[in-house]
């Protein structure tokens, strides 16, 4: 008969103990990474988060919000996130999608264009902006005494509020507000109050190219050639060659803020890449006075339309 001492004894329970700690901290180990892989696969896939940093969505969207983005209506991107942060051109994949994105849908995308220079398109993964569908691919949108409007289409387009203050303003200069718009050809005569009409390209639409649609287009169909666009009198070069029409390889839209008298949207830059586009704004999960930094309880999970 073997005896064990009160040392082996107390020996044997305490490894039978750190056994079984061992294997519990393995196993929440294990759950607490499965949990960070589907946290970064739904935020990858199906819904991520963004903070509101200005007014410009206003009174929808406030500063300090933050608002839960669907992915799953047009698909998730996929990109070599590496290559765009060292400003590279990139290729932009999508999943399939389970819906499409509609007029005043929110939208939050890669804002496409430099600051303060929008004649051409570029990539920068870290700048995102939250702006309202007003047109979709194949719209033609027009902007009449400050209201939008889409041919064929007779439903109220974006803020209405704000563009009944607008259309009632006298001198919205006198405002601090930019009266000048896309395409910035002063021989259009377009502004905020008379702007188009302005067909949004989707894919596979034919346009003519002349010097009007040069001008609307151009930014777009040197983004999409990789190419460069002149003119000399009445003809349209894409680099050396004489091109007489052109047709579209990429879906585009028109987008507005809610908050138009201080918002720089495409009145102001021209059209946004389908690409570019994250995905859809759907509910603010969590809001913070951005003066007191206290939590707007009112505000929490309201759906945004």
């Amino acid at each position: 008969m073997v005896f064990l001492s009160f040392y082996d004894i107390i020996t044997v329970i305490m490894k039978l103990k750190l056994s079984k700690i061992l294997d519990l901290i393995m196993n929440l180990f294990l759950v607490a990474c499965g949990a960070v892989a589907l946290l970064l696969l739904v935020q990858l896939f199906c819904f991520t988060s963004f903070k509101i940093p200005s007014d410009s969505m206003e009174p929808a969207l406030q500063q300090g919000d933050r608002i839960i983005v669907n992915k799953l209506v047009q698909g998730a991107r996929l990109f070599n996130v590496f290559a765009a942060l060292r400003g590279e051109d990139i290729k932009i994949y999508r999943t399939p999608g389970f819906g499409k994105l509609e007029r005043n849908d929110v939208l939050v995308f890669n804002f496409p264009y430099a600051e303060n220079r929008w004649d051409s398109i570029r990539f920068n993964v870290m700048e995102y902006y939250v702006k309202r569908c007003i047109a979709v691919p194949g719209d033609t949108v027009e902007i009449r005494n400050c209201y939008y409007r889409i041919r064929g289409y007779n439903g109220e387009l974006g803020n209405i509020e704000a563009q009944r203050y607008l259309s009632e303003l006298e001198k919205p200069e006198d405002r601090g507000i930019v009266t000048g718009t896309f395409p910035w050809d002063w021989g259009l005569g377009w502004n905020i109050r008379e702007f188009g009409p302005l067909p949004v390209p989707r894919r596979g639409q034919e346009v003519k190219m002349e010097k009007t649609t040069l001008h609307l287009y151009k930014q777009l169909i040197e983004w999409e050639q990789k190419c460069k666009m002149s003119e000399k009198g009445d003809t349209i070069f894409m680099g050396d060659s004489i091109i007489q029409t052109y047709q579209f390889k990429k879906n585009y839209y028109f987008v507005s803020g809610d908050n138009m008298a201080n918002s720089q949207d495409s009145r102001y830059w021209g059209m946004l890449p389908e690409e570019y586009i994250v995905g859809k704004a759907t509910r603010i999960w969590y809001s913070e006075d951005k003066f007191t930094g206290k939590s707007r309880w009112n505000r929490m999970m309201k759906k945004i339309k």
